[in-house]
């Protein structure tokens, strides 16, 4: 499970820095055993200060989780930073957005930091507390107590301004100094002469409570633990016997009244209670700390290891309480790779890896492999190789020799099979800037990412996951990449075109397209040169033909009236350059046309149509067919291969729709006997620009999708 240990240590970012500032902080060596005892616990852990950004971080750290995945957690340490009930400011954040949290809520933590309040309601509940009384300001009547008194700030904790007065006159000026120090009301409440202790309670319905422990004061100061004793500047040694060197009746009362205290302020999973017991064998109630320290010579910590819990199986045990009370079970399931099925291992090991994933992403897109540069793209082929050898994969040799296409396969071999197909270039203009990784809460961000980048890391991990499960060595399953996709596959086609012939599937290993859509159908596109070439004149000399520049817009117009959305067919101009002598108009034109197309019939018929418009005049021209990437059309055979994806996405709730699309791919290159779908990588957005990203959910799901698929029905 990811667990995010939110601390309050050295950050101040808040919006404005007024109000009380915090005076609690965790060590950076506790929140290190923490992160330890998690790891050991086989989470995934990270330590995050609690202050404005928390929720950012959390966010990116816990993205959404699949349907049976267990949600990310927060292991709450947070004292908070300033103000008010700062215990409750962390809670209350993440009730708000929806994080589970070890530790109490936000109203536990308020009724327990108010000492007065919290001493209220254990009267209420019939609980022993000593009498006490509430000094609101300066000038206060004396209140009708037997001292000595207790003196201590309403809403403190860490025995803040803690005092013992003998005197009225002592009690006016220990008051007068929490006045003027916390501002805030006193409470004053008779000392009750005798031993302390302390019982820390675990769990919930009812909390477990640990051994009794008492607090063992040295010489030269008063029996109460003050806040100078718990920072060693009061000099003297404060130590500690656990269990309690008391009887069984009065540890089992000890422990009834932790537990009722603990029932009475709504806490959860984790509090300790402060009692005085006095000579007579009878118990007070003084406070209930809803955020019992973790710190390594803390009473907690050692109640806790005296029933067998060490440190690390104390934090482990925290998370498994909350765990219990979110999810409904004490132990939440773990599903082992030996005992569970085989869907049931895939996920597992899948989402066990979602930081893995998204690192490899960034490795990938690290990798710079643009279709114009060569070096670039070895370098990437050669980290794929390495990758798929890694996972028992062997090139294909009469695949591979190709300058542009790379092939593997397994020990099965592909014939019949699956053929799984992606680009390794990332077809971006040189001229553009390079973007560096980065994510959002939703989203990742990076040159190439759903384009190449991300398909990429979901056939790594798909590869991992079916060998680890012992269903990929003889899985009939090819891999095949090629380099040339920023040149329409001018170079690769006919090879592509040759191995999807041996398969019986194909999957295009391109973007899916928003809405969790997989395409099963593709317009072709033709990429047309057209060329005109008139006389070189001055701009205001005369001419029958007119300008040449005037006279192509003419004709682009007349090519754009060809496009015709019902026969789903579209004609645009893409590019157009001039060449000009100096000061004298145009007499050189280059277009670029692209002819976006169905139905290769309408497409000759189109070409014919564009050259009759261009017809016969006094400019020449030439109209140059380029390349020719063929339709994806609708078939059984990709129908039936959606479905059974579709099959498999309704096991996981995970979203798939199905639709056709107005760009090409080598889908259609695949021939008729083959099924193929196109677009089942992560979804993704703002293709072949500097905002391409992907959806952060999507690359788990899609990654588990074509997983099982594998697994079972490929």
């Amino acid at each position: 499970m990811k667990i995010a240990i939110v601390y309050n240590r050295e950050s101040k970012a808040v919006i404005n820095l007024f109000g009380r500032p915090n005076r609690e902080k965790y060590g950076q060596l506790a929140i290190k055993r923490i992160l330890d005892a998690l790891k050991a616990g086989k989470h995934q852990p990270i330590a995050l200060e609690g202050d404005k950004d928390l929720v950012d971080r959390l966010e990116e750290f816990m993205p959404r989780v699949l349907k049976g995945e267990r949600p990310g957690m927060v292991f709450n340490l947070s004292y908070g930073i300033q103000g008010q009930a700062r215990y409750t400011h962390v809670p209350g954040i993440l009730e708000m957005v929806g994080i589970p949290y070890v530790g109490s809520g936000p109203l536990a933590h308020s009724l327990a930091l108010d000492k007065v309040v919290a001493k209220m309601i254990f009267r209420q509940n019939g609980l022993p507390t000593p009498d006490f009384a509430v000094l609101n300001e300066p000038g206060f009547e004396a209140p009708d107590l037997r001292y000595p008194l207790i003196v201590k700030p309403k809403n403190e904790a860490v025995s803040y301004g803690l005092k013992i007065v003998h005197t009225v006159d002592e009690l006016r000026e220990a008051a007068a100094i929490i006045f003027e120090t916390f501002d805030q009301a006193v409470l004053a409440e008779e000392y009750i002469e005798g031993r302390e202790i302390n019982v820390g309670l675990l769990g919930n319905h009812p909390p477990e409570a640990l051994p009794p422990l008492e607090l063992i004061f040295g010489e030269g100061g008063p029996a109460i633990y003050t806040y100078e004793d718990k920072v060693k500047q009061s000099g003297r040694e404060i130590s500690h016997i656990c269990p309690a060197p008391i009887d069984e009746a009065l540890t089992l009362k000890a422990q009834e009244l932790a537990c009722q205290a603990f029932t009475a302020l709504g806490c959860f999973d984790c509090a300790r209670v402060d009692m005085r017991l006095d000579a007579a064998g009878n118990l007070y109630i003084l406070e209930i700390n809803s955020l019992p320290s973790l710190g390594a010579g803390g009473s907690y910590v050692a109640a806790a290891r005296q029933v067998g819990l060490e440190f690390p199986a104390l934090v482990n045990r925290l998370v498994e309480v909350a765990s219990a009370r979110y999810f409904g079970t004490p132990h939440p399931p773990n599903i082992s790779r030996h005992r569970g099925t085989l869907k049931e291992n895939l996920f597992t090991y899948l989402t066990e890896r979602r930081d893995q994933i998204e690192q490899r992403v960034q490795e990938w897109c690290a990798i710079s492999s643009r279709t114009h540069d060569p070096v670039g793209i070895r370098t990437a082929i050669g980290e794929l190789d390495r990758e798929l050898t890694r996972n028992g994969l062997q090139p294909i040799k009469d695949i591979s020799s190709e300058p542009s296409v790379w092939a593997w396969e397994t020990e099965k071999g592909f014939e019949g099979g699956t053929l799984l197909v992606g680009h390794i270039d990332v077809p971006l203009d040189r001229t553009m800037t390079a973007e560096v990784f980065r994510r959002d809460p939703e989203r990742l961000f990076g040159e190439g990412i759903g384009l190449s980048r991300a398909p990429l890391t979901l056939l790594e991990f798909v590869l991992r996951a079916l060998r680890n499960q012992r269903r990929l060595k003889q899985n009939p399953l090819g891999v095949l990449y090629y380099a040339d996709e920023g040149r329409d596959c001018c170079y690769s086609a006919d090879v592509i075109r040759a191995a999807m012939g041996r398969a019986k599937r194909v999957l295009i290993l391109r973007a899916g397209n928003h809405g969790d859509r997989i395409v099963t159908q593709r317009r072709g596109q033709r990429k047309y040169q057209l060329i005109v070439e008139g006389k070189s004149r001055r701009p205001s000399h005369e001419s029958k033909n007119g300008e040449a520049l005037l006279w192509v817009g003419e004709k682009l117009q007349a090519f754009h009236n060809l496009t015709n959305r019902k026969n789903r067919l579209a004609i645009s101009a893409v590019d157009l350059k001039t060449r000009a002598f100096p000061l004298l108009v145009p007499h050189h034109i280059t277009i670029t046309l692209l002819v976006s197309y169905l139905d290769p019939g309408r497409a000759n018929e189109t070409e014919q149509q564009m050259r009759a418009i261009l017809g016969k005049s006094g400019f020449k021209w030439e109209l140059d067919l380029i390349t020719d990437r063929p339709p994806m059309r609708e078939r059984r055979g990709n129908a039936r291969l959606a479905k059974s994806l579709a099959a498999v996405a309704d096991e996981w709730e995970i979203p798939f729709g199905q639709e056709s699309s107005v760009w090409p791919s080598v889908a259609g290159l695949a021939p008729v006997k083959a099924a193929v779908l196109c677009g089942v990588g992560p979804v993704a957005d703002h293709l072949y620009t500097p905002q391409e990203s992907i959806s952060r959910i999507s690359l788990i799901q899609r990654t588990l999708l074509l997983a099982q698929y594998l697994a079972t029905e490929g």
